[in-house]
């Protein structure tokens, strides 16, 4: 599938561009030397990102529910909402934590999470922050990306076709993606 070109508003990403970002973010935090006991990813964006770093690094993997953009189809941010309770392999959270989402871009999950973290968590002694993509307009630099992005631009990535599938229209998506390959 070829994917429109880049530009200062939108930015498209392929299933193989997502993975190698996954894998540069694994290799600049391995760089920098901090060593983290456990991760907790954002869902959903910071989901896959936080499973393959998770694997990498065989460390635990912690899940924590937000949600922001719900307005004008997923577009546009909105109020905050946090879970009340983390979902982890194994433990509580203790130690170095990473905390990992596929972007910063206003950076107020970030702020807000961290501070929730901090203040739910006592025994986190460390926590940094891990992104692929880093928003021009950000309040927060995050410890760890892959790629700033000074325009803002609004990132299409790979697994954003199943935000407009439902089931009944599954079958014929993926007899197109058969006759087109």
């Amino acid at each position: 599938m070829t994917l429109p070109p880049n530009t200062d508003k939108d930015e498209w990403v392929s299933w193989e561009q997502y993975n190698r970002l996954i894998e540069q973010l694994a290799l600049n935090i391995h760089a920098s030397g901090w060593k983290f006991d456990k991760i907790v990813c954002l869902a959903r964006g910071g989901m896959r990102v936080g499973d393959v770093i998770s694997r990498i690094y065989d460390v635990p993997l912690g899940i924590l529910a937000t949600s922001s953009y719900r307005e004008a189809a997923g577009t546009t941010q909105g109020q905050l909402d946090i879970a009340q309770y983390i979902t982890i392999t194994r433990g509580t959270l203790d130690g170095n934590v990473l905390l990992v989402d596929d972007m910063v871009d206003t950076g107020n999950t970030f702020m807000r999470v961290r501070d929730h973290l901090i203040q739910q968590f006592p025994a986190i002694t460390g926590l940094k922050t891990a992104v692929l993509w880093w928003k021009g307009h950000a309040k927060i630099e995050p410890d760890y990306y892959v790629s700033k992005l000074p325009t803002n631009p609004w990132i299409h990535q790979p697994f954003e076709d199943y935000d407009s599938i439902r089931p009944h229209q599954l079958e014929a998506w993926v007899r197109k993606g058969i006759t087109n390959s």
